[in-house]
């Protein structure tokens, strides 16, 4: 069996193509409706983000199976040639990892080594998250279930072990930090969040540390943009307010996950010939965005996006980067014992047929001796096979040993030329009679 890991992330896919994917299916059940459909694949593993689109599955096809989650991503419906706009390749964006580089990188995800911001501890609860939705749609077994649980000790014991998380630091955080950088401190201004999920949440706890003048939360739900204001002493509206609150906003901050624009370069503009051309600063961090990119055309209106925050993401990246050497050491160490688990599973089906044929061989002969040597006590029977059984065992232990010492070592650097090799091995002892040789 193989592992096989396709998708798009931050660093290969531009904000406008992880917007289409991320859409890809708004409940999981359609996803895996079809994905469990494709023929090249045993068990799968779907899951969508902010700033990545990956698909994890077990197959005994790897290439086939690699090419048919190719095929399930580009022919997504919101993918054909927009009239006008320039034909997205989604080829180059796609990566695709077997085996061990597969296993490497869905630890780092869950590590959260592969973030934006590294250490961001949400990406961990996305994946817990991705997890339940598979197994609820009966989409994982024993390869995918080990793995997973494997992935959720490796995560708490890189973010225990490394420090990686200390000062822990979001998206929310590199939003914040960016207002701070051009308005110089937050005491005296009026912040609008668009939003009351969890990013939302942090942005608020990083404001209220930067000691922000007044908050105001917009929430399609009004009862819960309520609760989370009167957390940070704050106040809520409703969505329907918006254009009002452009009247006094110096900061809007928003993170719903709206399908469409909240605010249009047309409302902005209304609401900046009503402000008499006071600056506005707007950080739009929703996938897919919330505010129209044409905002940032007009004057003193300054409009940043998720992909805008990579300044403040490499200098996170700095203040990381022996916390997240130490971890990819870790990782790589635990990708590997995982591997050797995946390779001694490949390679149990083999030893149990070799112990089955020597079992039965022994059996057979041992009936041919007793029946030429006539009456013998219990004891001379007992004696005869125990001698059989021991010499059976001793035969074996060396071949059983060379598969599972060389299956490891050959599974880590060519798991092709391990699986021919494993075949040789059932074609020596003939485990497969009715396969021609």
């Amino acid at each position: 069996m193989n592992l096989v890991l396709v998708g798009v992330n931050h660093k290969t896919a531009p904000l406008e193509l992880r917007e289409k994917l991320g859409c890809l299916f708004p409940e999981p059940t359609a996803a895996y409706h079809r994905l469990k459909e494709l023929t090249a694949i045993q068990e799968v593993l779907f899951y969508s983000t902010c700033n990545r689109v990956e698909i994890l599955c077990v197959s005994d096809q790897a290439d086939h199976a690699a090419q048919e989650l190719r095929t399930f991503l580009s022919r997504h419906p919101h993918l054909p040639d927009t009239p006008g706009q320039p034909a997205i390749n989604l080829n180059d964006s796609l990566y695709v990892w077997q085996d061990l580089e597969a296993v490497q990188h869905f630890f780092r995800v869950a590590a959260s080594l592969d973030a934006l911001v590294v250490g961001e501890p949400q990406i961990l609860g996305q994946v817990k998250a991705a997890y339940r939705q598979a197994a609820e749609h009966r989409a994982t077994g024993a390869i995918l279930n080990r793995l997973l649980h494997k992935t959720f000790s490796v995560a708490k014991k890189v973010r225990t072990e490394t420090g990686i998380g200390d000062h822990a630091v979001s998206v929310s955080y590199a939003a914040v930090n960016l207002g701070r950088k051009i308005f110089g401190a937050y005491t005296d201004k009026t912040v609008l969040l668009l939003g009351a999920g969890e990013m939302a949440e942090l942005a608020l706890e990083h404001l209220k540390g930067q000691g922000v003048g007044k908050i105001v939360v917009a929430n399609r739900t009004l009862e819960r943009g309520v609760k989370l204001a009167q957390r940070f002493h704050g106040e809520a509206i409703s969505l329907q307010e918006l254009e009002d609150q452009l009247l006094t906003a110096d900061i809007i901050l928003s993170s719903t996950g709206s399908p469409h624009y909240l605010l249009t370069q047309e409302q902005v503009r209304n609401a900046m010939r009503r402000r008499k051309q006071r600056p506005l600063f707007l950080i739009d961090i929703a996938v897919p965005r919330d505010l129209d990119p044409k905002i940032n055309d007009l004057d003193n209106v300054y409009l940043y996006n998720i992909d805008d925050l990579q300044g403040v993401v490499e200098l996170n990246w700095q203040k990381r980067r022996a916390a997240a050497v130490k971890a990819e050491r870790l990782i790589q160490a635990e990708a590997l014992k995982f591997m050797d688990w995946l390779a001694t599973l490949a390679v149990f089906p083999t030893i149990i047929a070799l112990k089955e044929k020597a079992a039965r061989l022994s059996e057979a002969e041992l009936k041919k001796t007793l029946a030429q040597l006539g009456n013998l006590t219990p004891q001379q029977r007992r004696a005869l096979e125990v001698l059989l059984q021991s010499f059976t065992q001793k035969l074996l232990h060396d071949p059983i040993m060379f598969l599972k010492r060389h299956h490891h070592l050959a599974a880590q650097a060519d798991r092709k030329r391990a699986h021919l090799e494993l075949g040789l091995v059932r074609r020596l002892f003939n485990l497969d009679p009715e396969t021609p040789t």
